[in-house]
């Protein structure tokens, strides 16, 4: 695989080289992306996959679709896991650096030989692979991929656009946060323009099954306000979960919910799995997210970031107190 230096990086480039290759592969397409997958990921999956199946191209779509985006796969598309690596695959990494097999979901990309395409937005990306399209810059992995799909010459339809402006949407916090630009909403007017379904969208994703609401009142009351109301922590465990009749799903978005508490500028969501921790960030206001992560050996972007602590929450919390306090210390907001 090829290391790419920043400055020898030009965007548009590195669209046409990335779909060149999707374009000339002679075997299959195996699309991936990250564990626990969001919006972005799932997104970026489906439009990649639909626009090379309209070019005939034979697609193995691997994803594991968490139920609240369900809504958007069709029966049959995507399966679960890889058994195998068909012969003479080439690999598409989507959302997630290929560089960390440990995070791409449903095959196991260390045994994989063939060439890799990895697109993808984090800025913790060590930019390797066959093929390559990473621009922190943007807020979401869907821009590039429509680009690459422009560059493939694939026709538009408002099943590849729906997706991607999925995608588009969520990692935007429906436009709301700072990483929107001019070119966001070039891209988004784009997309509608291609029969994107952003209401439905919308619809979709604000309905939630009762259980959801019934974990949410028992991580509602493990809330703590640390660092004079700055951070805001939640935590979530099995115990939660069974009572609630519930599911880890049912966590994804709860961080969000966490980071709406007024003056606070870190929102820290725990899933205890008793001998490990899943940690979700969310930062506001020059505190970085991904810091926190980096130094948890996680990483993500510089408002949403994750890590994965081996060891019981009592043991990680001291850990995880060290690095916040180090990250508000370093923008000034320490003591």
């Amino acid at each position: 695989m090829t290391a790419i230096n920043d400055r020898d990086f030009s965007y548009p480039q590195a669209v046409q080289t990335v779909a060149g290759l999707l374009r000339a592969h002679p075997g299959p397409t195996v699309v991936l992306s990250h564990e626990n997958p969001d919006g972005d990921a799932l997104g970026s999956v489906l439009g990649l996959t639909r626009a090379l199946r309209a070019l005939g191209r034979e697609v193995i779509a691997v994803m594991d679709v968490p139920r609240y985006l369900r809504f958007l796969v069709r029966e049959g598309e995507v399966v679960p896991t890889l058994a195998q690596w068909p012969q003479g695959a080439l690999a598409a990494v989507l959302d997630v650096d290929n560089n960390d097999p440990a995070r791409v979901a449903g095959a196991d990309l260390g045994t994989f030989s063939g060439p890799v395409v990895n697109i993808d937005h984090h800025g913790t990306n060590r930019r390797q692979a066959a093929a390559l399209l990473v621009d922190p810059s943007l807020p979401a992995t869907t821009m590039m991929v429509a680009d690459v799909v422009d560059a493939l010459g694939a026709p538009w339809s408002e099943a590849i656009a729906t997706p991607l402006m999925l995608g588009l949407n969520t990692d935007t916090g429906s436009f709301r946060y700072d990483s929107v630009t001019p070119r966001t909403f070039e891209a988004a007017a784009r997309l509608l323009s291609h029969g994107a379904r952003l209401g439905w969208i919308n619809d979709n994703l604000g309905q939630h099954s009762r259980s959801y609401y019934l974990l949410l009142r028992e991580v509602l009351s493990t809330m703590e306000f640390l660092h004079g109301g700055r951070v805001v922590l939640a935590r979530v465990d099995d115990a939660m979960l069974e009572r609630a009749g519930s599911t880890w799903e049912d966590v994804e978005t709860y961080v969000n919910i966490l980071r709406g508490a007024e003056g606070s500028v870190l929102a820290v969501m725990v899933k205890d799995f008793g001998d490990r921790i899943k940690l979700s960030l969310r930062s506001r206001g020059g505190v970085s997210a991904q810091n926190v992560a980096v130094a948890l050996g996680g990483g993500g972007h510089v408002p949403a970031a994750g890590a994965t602590l081996t060891q019981p929450y009592a043991q990680a919390r001291e850990r995880l107190d060290a690095a916040i306090t180090a990250e508000l210390e370093r923008v000034g907001l320490g003591g």
